[in-house]
């Protein structure tokens, strides 16, 4: 198919070669040794880190547990996971025995959940040596065995007819223990502190999708190709 109108079809050319330089330095590491996508990344994850901070709220709701006694047999993967899941309760103040994959736990419900959110506190502000030290293996794995623990406990305390207990249980699971495991490793930020860059991102973004649109839609009309109802 012969261009039919050069001007346009070249207009929309050099605007596809110019998107298509923009996206290679994009995709270089010259944002901070980072290449954009991941600086992006980095920056959201970190703005959503320091918006996703609920701590101290969850760990005044747990304070009412205090004194809750609770006998729990919870059903874990293996051994060594359940090893590793009996020290976590220990550290709280809980009795613990043990049988291959089946772990039993008595004690203070409300210490325990304390002791899971000093964990969760020291992984949100990514001290994962504080933990390591503190049970003798690996800081992320201990959060996840923290949530392996309360998932197993929702369910024991629903089958007892503890609902309340299973409702604060899951809650710190949700928002302490995956937050601080998710998040562990990145330094939180105020959206404020970069709020130009955010809006920036925003901003080039749909120009930058627009852009893409129009050299297709120009190179297109450049060789007679139109849309018509």
């Amino acid at each position: 198919m012969m261009i039919s109108r050069k001007g346009i079809f070249f207009r929309g050319f050099a605007m596809m070669i110019g998107f298509v330089v923009l996206l290679i330095i994009f995709f270089l590491p010259v944002f901070e040794g980072k290449n954009g996508l991941n600086y992006m990344d980095h920056l959201y994850n970190s703005i959503s880190k320091a918006s996703a901070y609920y701590i101290p709220k969850v760990t005044e709701e747990t304070k009412g547990y205090l004194g809750d006694m609770v006998s729990l047999t919870l059903i874990m993967q293996d051994h060594q996971t359940t090893e590793h899941c009996a020290r976590l309760f220990e550290k709280g103040g809980a009795e613990t025995s043990l049988s291959g994959n089946i772990l039993r736990v008595s004690g203070d419900l409300g210490k325990i959940l304390e002791n899971c959110l000093e964990d969760a506190e020291a992984m949100y502000r990514n001290d994962g040596d504080q933990i390591s030290k503190k049970y003798g293996y690996d800081a992320r794995l201990a959060l996840y065995h923290w949530w392996l623990t309360f998932r197993e406990m929702d369910k024991d305390l629903k089958k007892q007819k503890k609902f309340k207990e299973a409702k604060i249980v899951t809650e710190v699971k949700d928002k302490a223990v995956e937050c601080s495991y998710n998040y562990f490793g990145i330094e939180p930020q105020r959206i404020m502190d970069k709020i130009w860059i955010v809006i920036f991102s925003l901003v080039f973004y749909v120009i930058y999708t627009l852009w893409y649109g129009f050299a297709y839609m120009y190179m297109f009309e450049g060789w007679g190709m139109q849309l018509e109802h």
